[in-house]
């Protein structure tokens, strides 16, 4: 019992950058995929085809690849460059989910019918109420359950940082593993991942009840 104590205590110590990464890259990418929304509805053809080539680009390749590529790529590309592990992690990751968030908020404002718009637009608001007020909280209802799971999904990614030896919760079990040769640590792990994406599913649900008033 005194070792699995332990050994729950050192994994749970990786926490701390696995909650921090997931974090990070939540709070950042969410705006940056509906900026890059906004930009794949401009009437500028140049931004178009510029949120286009980047939502492509991401989404078409591997996160893992994305991180090297950040990490060992760009000091090549760029002399002098030299990203910090944790800091070359989390700007590929909110590269890699605002691509993603990008095209789900593109969907979801596109799902709302024009004539709200019209409406908006004889009662007088500008574009920008008509988006707080009318668009925005609709599109959120919608998109909820597609952002829970890419959120889902991101706690489970932020395990591929391992790459980079940074002590996240996966390399502090790898490293009792390797030490013991016992599989243990890698139970603790995944029933922490389990827990934490339980509560992720608790929280969204919430979010969603809490945003029904506009069906």
């Amino acid at each position: 019992m005194e070792y699995l104590i332990d050994s729950t205590r050192y994994i749970l110590m990786g926490c701390t950058v696995t909650l921090k990464l997931f974090f990070i890259t939540l709070i950042l990418s969410l705006p940056l995929g509906f900026i890059c929304a906004m930009g794949k509805a401009s009437s500028w053809r140049t931004v178009r085809v510029l949120m286009d080539s980047y939502t492509s680009v991401v989404r078409g390749t591997p996160l893992l690849l994305q991180i090297f590529f950040v990490y060992y790529g760009l000091p090549i590309i760029i002399p002098g460059l030299r990203l910090e592990r944790f800091n070359a992690a989390a700007l590929t990751f909110i590269l890699n989910y605002g691509a993603y968030f990008t095209e789900i908020f593109r969907s979801g404002i596109q799902s709302i019918d024009r004539g709200q718009y019209e409406a908006s637009r004889v009662l007088g608001m500008s574009y920008t109420q008509t988006m707080i007020r009318i668009v925005l909280p609709q599109t959120i209802k919608r998109v909820l359950p597609t952002i829970a799971n890419e959120a889902i999904t991101l706690v489970k990614d932020t395990a591929l940082i391992v790459v980079l030896g940074i002590g996240d919760i996966l390399r502090n079990s790898k490293e009792i593993v390797a030490r013991d040769f016992t599989i243990s640590p890698f139970v603790i792990a995944a029933l922490i991942y389990l827990g934490m994406n339980y509560l992720l599913v608790l929280f969204f649900n919430r979010m969603e009840k809490r945003y029904s008033v506009y069906e």
